[in-house]
């Protein structure tokens, strides 16, 4: 069973229909017995970064997250938000975020030439990753998700670099480290190619 984190800051219903629809059993809950009990989690997450750590804060969620993941090394996938909460910490924002990749959430800065690009980067975009990543592998051509994005995650290490796009500058689709991972770009609002990803996160 897969459990998709409920903590007031994520679109928890679509990525459940998604899931339904390429015939995954999952469930929505914030309930610490639910989550203890996951084969796998989702972490979604749309709005602001210190309001993300807040919630999760008062749902009593960063301790017991921390022994699943870090401890019984049980699969998670952060999608948007839910990405960006795994690094140390965001330029939006003051608090410590979860730490789990060693990253940090910067917003996008243009130089003059690409200046007339607006923020948050909105719609549509190629992403490309390495042929041997599982998350990234039945796809017929280069995949292209939904993004919406101010902000993007810039990891120390080149390794946990599962997927790029492009905006400007080459910038962080997707991060992974061990059985850590995350998309910044919508997989349950990228049709085929996010139902495709989400099957492959529940086939790992």
């Amino acid at each position: 069973m897969i459990i998709i984190i409920d903590y007031g800051m994520g679109n928890v219903g679509s990525i459940l229909n998604m899931l339904k629809k390429i015939g995954v059993s999952a469930r929505i809950s914030g309930s610490p017995e639910d989550i203890m009990a996951a084969a796998k989690l989702i972490l979604p997450g749309v709005g602001a970064f210190d309001q993300g750590m807040t919630n999760l804060a008062q749902h009593g969620l960063i301790s017991l997250l921390n022994h699943k993941v870090l401890t019984e090394k049980s699969p998670i996938l952060g999608i948007c938000l839910g990405m960006q909460l795994l690094s140390r910490q965001s330029e939006e924002g003051k608090l410590p975020g979860l730490g789990w990749v060693e990253a940090d959430t910067r917003r996008f800065n243009f130089n003059s030439e690409n200046s007339h690009l607006k923020i948050p980067h909105m719609g549509w975009n190629e992403v490309r990753s390495s042929p041997d990543e599982l998350l990234f592998s039945g796809f017929d051509k280069t995949p292209r998700f939904y993004f919406v994005h101010s902000y993007h995650v810039c990891c120390d290490r080149t390794e946990d670099v599962m997927a790029e796009s492009f905006y400007g500058y080459k910038f962080t689709a997707a991060v992974k480290r061990e059985n850590v991972m995350g998309t910044q770009f919508h997989p349950e609002k990228s049709h085929r190619y996010g139902m495709q990803l989400l099957r492959n996160f529940a086939n790992l």
